[in-house]
């Protein structure tokens, strides 16, 4: 797979991106972040962290008003959680670092909060649904491991209209927690939302975004360290159709020593002006000693018309680490495997799947919970059998 002429890197040099576009902050700690809506300018898609983003189809998660629906979450798991409503204030795990976060914020009231119990081992997963039911509606979620526990909760948002949400994750010292957030909305659903996570002394998070519906999905996720030992894996899967953005940025502040964070997203992009985006940005503090991180972003362009843009960010102010990188790949299919399997008498579509399915095994395989990985093939396989149609159509059109 050959790098993409999309991929950019950059630095701490400053640009312009345009005539009376604003200067991008030379590190990614000092955007600003704030509780206020009044404190983030609307975006008009000059900003640096805006600048990828169809902002035009957004107005209505930037405006600063009550939404008009209240999205529908219900939660279960094993004995021993414990599911309440609280303040919106009562964790505060980082603040928004954008209009829209800040938008939801301070309009989805009180928080539905997830409890894991200290030293707690659960059997079973904790499943979340947030379902927006066709307006524009406000959602937060707090999840709370305890110390030395381990558990798996699932977030699975559906339905249609438009939903600005908040997640804040606190991963207790020892603990092991797997975060696996799911965006499967309808076609012409929005979901702007925030995830910020800190994570404790020698304590584990695993957090997994799966993107496979929406018109647009743009998903911010923050992770942080509360102490020495702490190990972050940040896992990601999108597969962006015809007219679809889907957009992931991430944000690792490596502030304590002898941590850890490993990154791995994968996108497949079909259809006319299908869009993925994925920023990847991790900070090495002057203090954070003994830190070792690699972030990866791997794109699949299965037809013509869509886009891939990636853009790997690392600052690092000590030179006292473990180690540190980056890469990132888009490209088409890797006509090697494609012959290798052909050759073995597999028809060119079947080829493709397999392929394609392959590429995002490694992640899904993670999961954990064998009927949501088994749902997630069962919908990237409904994709692949579209994209195969629009091949199939495009080299038709060719050969009249």
């Amino acid at each position: 797979m050959s790098s993409s002429d999309t991929l950019v890197a950059t630095g701490n040099k400053a640009h312009s991106h345009g005539p009376g576009s604003p200067v991008p902050l030379q590190a990614r700690s000092e955007r600003p972040t704030s509780y206020d809506v009044a404190d983030f300018a609307v975006p008009n898609g000059r900003e640096e962290e805006w600048r990828f983003t169809p902002v035009r189809q957004l107005k209505a998660l930037f405006e600063d008003a009550a939404g008009t629906e209240t999205p529908k979450v219900d939660a279960s798991g094993p004995e021993g959680v414990v599911f309440e409503t609280v303040a919106a204030d009562s964790l505060k795990v980082g603040k928004p670092q954008d209009r829209s976060a800040a938008v939801a914020w301070n309009h989805a009231g009180d928080a539905f909060a997830v409890r894991i119990p200290v030293e707690a081992e659960l059997t079973e997963p904790v499943h979340v649904n947030v379902a927006s039911l066709g307006a524009r509606g406000f959602s937060h979620l707090i999840i709370e491991s305890g110390r030395h526990s381990k558990a798996i909760v699932i977030i699975d948002h559906s339905g249609s209209g438009e939903l600005g949400s908040n997640v804040e994750i606190v991963v207790g010292d020892g603990s092991d927690l797997r975060v696996v957030s799911i965006q499967q909305g309808d076609h012409e659903s929005i979901h702007l939302g925030q995830h910020d996570a800190v994570v404790g002394r020698d304590a584990k998070l695993h957090h997994v975004a799966v993107t496979l519906g929406g018109k647009i999905v743009r998903i911010g996720t923050n992770v942080r360290y509360a102490g020495p030992g702490g190990d972050a894996e940040l896992l990601g899967v999108y597969f962006a159709e015809g007219g679809q953005h889907h957009e992931n940025r991430l944000f690792v502040d490596h502030e304590a020593t002898n941590c850890k964070s490993n990154v791995l997203y994968k996108g497949a992009l079909a259809g006319d002006h299908a869009r993925s985006v994925w920023i990847g940005d991790v900070l090495i503090r002057a203090a954070a000693e003994g830190t070792d991180t690699f972030e990866l972003n791997r794109n699949l362009v299965l037809t013509d018309g869509a886009r891939a843009d990636s853009v790997p960010n690392l600052e690092i102010e000590t030179g006292e680490i473990e180690g540190a990188g980056h890469a990132s790949a888009t490209g088409r299919f890797d006509d090697e495997q494609l012959f290798y399997l052909q050759a073995r008498g597999i028809p060119e579509d079947a080829a493709r799947r397999l392929v394609v399915s392959g590429f995002f095994n490694d992640i899904i395989g993670k999961i954990g919970v064998p009927e949501v990985t088994e749902h997630l093939h069962e919908v990237i396989e409904e994709k692949l059998a579209r994209a195969a149609e629009l091949s199939t159509s495009a080299k038709a059109v060719i050969g009249q």
